[in-house]
């Protein structure tokens, strides 16, 4: 991390005030950018850029190295002259503009870049085909992947007919050459998709600020990283999953967490020198100036689920790879910008995993007064801090501050009040005391969820784990992020010595 102190925003591409259903690599972008700069921060944290699947969770994607394809500004191949402005407009994303409707999002988008691709004439591109050519070594079996899901009506690929589903070389072959045109297509998007966000990324660059990117410890079941390397995962002779990933009941959940992604084989992975993983980080890097890992702990140790069990109480831990993996990725990639995302239960191993990778870990204030979370408190609580962690307010997957703080028990809140020295005041002003709180640890990094600056009630939250429905929808506004509030965060930042 950098040597100075530093404040950023947590706020996913997603949830961007762009036209047509969701945020995107378009003006607002450029625009939210403008805004952090007036604001005195100097870091964007989003959320994983990858292609998402059923459930809509960032986490949970097609590919580890695609980009979603919802993000392809519109706008941009308005201006390019693939597509009119009336063919957007025409298209309905939904009428609620602070929420993403992905039923409609799906129907609608995809036709339209459809119209785009095959408007390009991109075949004759000579960037796109350099494209093709140096990101070759993931893109193929992507786009592959996604053209023979399409054929076959979006099943998952282990449902798939035996000879593509187990990678038959004839197989391979005669749907290269039958989906030619789709397979294109998802290169197109590919194409669109880097060459947007690295143009953003350089603004943001310009502009002084970092982008934190994040990683999933895991890729989905049904990706092209699966489908394409079963070797490199716990999968029986029929490419079947054996366990699972997940977490075990806690203070938040009785049963667990059953998030159903297959478990790396770390023996394979250890005898070809970590490459698979290797190249991820050095993707990421690509992408973004600073990597935040999620779930940090599996390196550590790992929980493992009976494949085909419907909740995560019967499962077990197992150790994983430990530092071996990031002293190969520290040799081969040099010094790295990497966060350690260790929240949750931490035993004595992954704190000493931690120190040892000289990582900055995660605190978040919440959990410091916040009785269901199985970890130690005192770690959270800011007099406790090291100058080596980065410290939230809370995550994507919290509650936002302001419905956190209503909806923990009075003790809890007491407990807030005494900490705070702040006895009397609103809901609204313990919120700002702990963003000022937070602010003027000595952490050298501190995030702050756009939500919590805003003062928005769980109605803004972005995920509940382990639940469907509702999660990954919350959009600001046009206008919310005020010149007002961006003026009262640069005085926050430059009293706390982080402007």
């Amino acid at each position: 991390m950098s040597d100075k102190r530093q404040c950023g925003v947590l706020l996913p591409v997603s949830s961007l005030p762009s036209k047509y259903g969701i945020g995107c690599f378009s003006k607002s972008a450029y625009d939210f950018v403008d805004a952090l700069k007036a604001a005195g921060q100097s870091c964007w944290q989003i959320l994983p850029l990858g292609p998402t699947s059923y459930g809509d969770s960032p986490y949970q994607s097609f590919s580890t190295f695609a980009g979603n394809p919802y993000f392809i500004s519109l706008e941009d191949l308005i201006e390019e002259g693939v597509l009119t402005q009336k063919e957007c407009d025409a298209v309905d994303f939904g009428s609620d503009p602070a929420s993403v409707d992905y039923a409609k999002l799906y129907k609608g988008r995809i036709i339209l870049l459809r119209k785009a691709y095959e408007r390009s004439n991109v075949g004759e591109n000579e960037e796109f085909r350099r494209f093709q050519e140096e990101e070759a070594w993931w893109l193929k079996d992507y786009a592959l992947f996604m053209a023979v899901k399409q054929r076959f009506e979006g099943k998952p690929w282990s449902e798939w007919a035996e000879d593509i589903r187990l990678r038959w070389q004839n197989a391979l072959d005669y749907y290269r050459r039958e989906l030619y045109f789709e397979i294109e297509f998802q290169e197109y998007m590919q194409f669109k998709f880097r060459q947007q966000w690295m143009k953003l990324k350089a603004y943001a660059n310009k502009q002084g600020i970092e982008i934190i990117g994040d990683i999933p410890i895991y890729v989905a079941m049904d990706s092209a990283d699966t489908w394409a390397n079963p070797w490199l995962f716990k999968l029986d002779e029929n490419n079947c999953p054996t366990q699972v990933a997940g977490c075990p009941p806690d203070g938040f959940s009785a049963t667990g967490q059953l998030w159903g992604n297959p478990l790396y084989n770390w023996e394979v992975h250890r005898n070809s020198g970590f490459e698979w993983w290797i190249k991820r980080i050095e993707n990421c890097f690509r992408l973004y100036d600073v990597v935040r890992i999620d779930h940090f702990r599996g390196f550590d140790e790992y929980y493992a689920i009976p494949y085909g069990d419907k909740t995560a109480e019967h499962g077990w831990w197992e150790k994983g790879p430990g530092i071996d993996l990031f002293r190969a990725v520290s040799v081969r990639l040099g010094a790295r910008k990497i966060i350690a995302e260790d929240l949750g239960y931490m035993t004595d191993s992954v704190k000493r995993l931690v120190e040892e990778s000289g990582y900055p870990n995660m605190k978040v204030i919440e959990f410091a007064f916040d009785e269901r979370d199985t970890g130690n408190a005192s770690d959270y609580l800011p007099h406790n801090y090291p100058e080596n962690c980065v410290v939230y307010t809370g995550t994507h997957d919290n509650e936002t501050l302001l419905s956190w703080f209503r909806d923990i028990t009075p003790k809890e809140r007491r407990q807030v009040r005494e900490y705070l020295n702040n006895f009397y005041g609103s809901d609204r002003e313990i919120c700002q005391d702990l963003i000022c709180l937070v602010m003027r640890s000595v952490a050298k990094l501190c995030v702050i969820p756009m939500q919590d600056y805003l003062y928005l009630d769980n109605s803004a939250r972005m995920n509940q784990p382990s639940t469907l429905g509702n999660n990954w929808k919350w959009r600001l506004i046009p206008g919310q992020f005020t010149e007002n509030l961006q003026k009262e965060m640069k005085v926050l930042a430059k009293r706390y010595g982080r402007q």
